[in-house]
């Protein structure tokens, strides 16, 4: 009730729901393909990659007075590159994909640690995006996320039978002539951009729950996977505003209350799924 009485005063709360409805978008519609498509590990190396990014720009900005290369800036940039190297090692198994993800996962961490410990004074603001800093996000922050989302759901909405094709049967889709390169090469790109919006609500540790966990309970309860995304989507606005509500009056992490609550909806629709199977 304390988080619903100030949220008509103050307009940090009104921003914070804001971005927690514009990331559950993006994260129920990529979300569901990653868990289809049974590629978080995918989603995990680029996410820890984005310290790097984060790190860089801020190395950039008091070293060399590169204000022009905002944190997100470096995080989206370096997203992107991680993206396009991950759907180029692990093409038509040139490379082992696992060894590939793990080298991706720890250089990136490595990089970002490197970076922020080259930059002079105290990397509060910079450590908040580990662990994410939702009622910090601003007004030019929700602008931001809602261009992503736009290009998201105009992505996931042209490409949607071409995704649905290589998500069940890459092979067959090939030889039906679906360029699979492409998209997949289009599928990473979604993945990274969706992180980084992530980043900013949960941080880079539980990005990726965030992106998992509501398309996983979807995927317990229908079969079709635009059913999936719109019940993701709904399931992650959903445990985004209530843990948003509930971490609000005893101060805690609003990003880790999310997830958990994630998990408490997981569980329970996999006891739907099983009693229902049993019948």
């Amino acid at each position: 009730m304390t988080f619903f009485k100030d949220l008509a005063e103050f307009p940090f709360l009104v921003n914070a729901v804001g971005a927690a409805v514009l990331a559950s978008v993006a994260a129920g519609l990529t979300g569901s393909l990653v868990v289809v498509r049974r590629s978080t590990y995918l989603a995990g190396a680029v996410s820890h990659s984005v310290l790097a990014g984060l790190g860089l720009a801020r190395l950039l900005q008091r070293r060399f007075g590169c204000e022009w290369l905002t944190p997100m800036g470096g995080a989206v940039l370096v997203a992107v590159l991680v993206a396009l190297l991950l759907a180029g090692l692990t093409r038509r198994g040139k490379h082992r994909t696992d060894t590939v993800l793990s080298a991706v996962w720890t250089g990136g961490m490595a990089l970002g640690v490197s970076f922020v410990a080259a930059t002079p004074g105290y990397q509060d603001d910079l450590m908040s995006y580990l662990f994410g800093s939702i009622l910090l996000v601003t007004g030019s922050d929700l602008l931001w996320m809602a261009v992503m989302d736009a290009v998201i759901i105009g992505v996931v909405v042209l490409c949607y039978n071409r995704f649905l094709a290589i998500s069940f049967n890459e092979e067959l889709a090939r030889l039906r002539g679906v360029n699979t390169t492409l998209y997949e090469t289009v599928y990473h790109l979604l993945t990274a951009l969706t992180i980084v919006l992530l980043v900013r609500v949960a941080g880079i540790v539980l990005a990726v729950a965030l992106l998992t966990l509501p398309a996983a309970a979807a995927g317990l309860l229908t079969r079709r996977l635009d059913r999936m995304m719109a019940a993701a989507v709904a399931i992650g606005v959903g445990v985004s505003l209530l843990g948003l509500a509930a971490s609000y009056a005893p101060g805690w992490p609003p990003g880790a209350t999310i997830v958990e609550l994630a998990v408490l909806v997981y569980l329970a629709a996999s006891g739907i799924n099983r009693v229902a199977a049993k019948r």
